[in-house]
């Protein structure tokens, strides 16, 4: 799966999603669903999934519990989520390419970035393994963060951390897994780049301004960022 509109001006700065794309938690997050949904005799699959990956805690829980039908309060599913998801978190391992794309970049100066929809407190306990290579990253913006007013599809997150990076947002590309992210990076105006989990359909990104399989495979050099020898990290 690769397709690509158009290659932006040279790249300044690069913001990566977190979920699904550095770290490898969307199981999780399936796991816990399918066990809360299970109580109640309901079954969590790919035709929800698929709608929900990138949204904020709040837009999520307020769609699976119409979705599903749920006798619970989106509050009050997420309260049950809670103590399910902070038990497995610290557990999460990293996504194909993540770690070396993130040191390859910071070890070229590249100002790069984390924009995730997760709270602080739940990234602090999803890179509990990570620490090392996340302590790279020149800011953090989670969906809690302050000055955040909405979390995605709205750009709040991509746009705060392109200031936090002294960067223009046109300047800033983004790596992204969800349709949601997508839309946020493209109404942040910036250059989005899609690497959706495997089962999720190519027709879900016409926003995209490119869709590869993996981090591994996007092209650097084209982008004016430094080009990466896979076979060699």
């Amino acid at each position: 799966m690769t397709a690509a509109l158009s290659n932006p001006g040279p790249v300044k700065a690069v913001i990566f999603d977190m979920d699904g794309l550095l770290l490898d938690t969307e199981g999780i997050y399936s796991e816990v669903t399918q066990i809360i949904v299970g109580r109640y005799g309901r079954t969590f699959g790919w035709d929800h999934k698929q709608n929900i990956i990138g949204r904020g805690a709040g837009d999520l829980a307020r769609y699976v519990v119409e979705a599903m039908a749920l006798p619970l309060s989106p509050e009050e599913f997420l309260a049950v989520r809670e103590p399910l998801m902070r038990e497995r978190f610290p557990k999460a391992g990293s996504m194909s390419g993540a770690e070396a794309l993130v040191r390859h970049l910071s070890a070229h100066g590249i100002p790069i970035a984390v924009g995730t929809s997760s709270s602080r407190s739940a990234f602090e306990l999803k890179t509990t393994l990570h620490r090392e290579w996340f302590a790279l990253f020149d800011t953090i913006v989670t969906a809690d963060d302050p000055e955040v007013g909405e979390a995605k599809p709205a750009p709040d997150i991509f746009l705060l951390a392109a200031k936090r990076l002294g960067v223009a947002a046109e300047d800033c590309l983004v790596f992204e897994d969800s349709p949601f992210g997508v839309t946020a990076a493209k109404a942040a105006g910036m250059y989005a780049v899609a690497v959706p989990d495997p089962a999720m359909a190519a027709e879900k990104y016409p926003h995209a301004d490119r869709i590869v399989q993996s981090l591994k495979h996007f092209p650097l050099a084209p982008v004016g960022l430094p080009a990466i020898d896979w076979e060699g990290v």
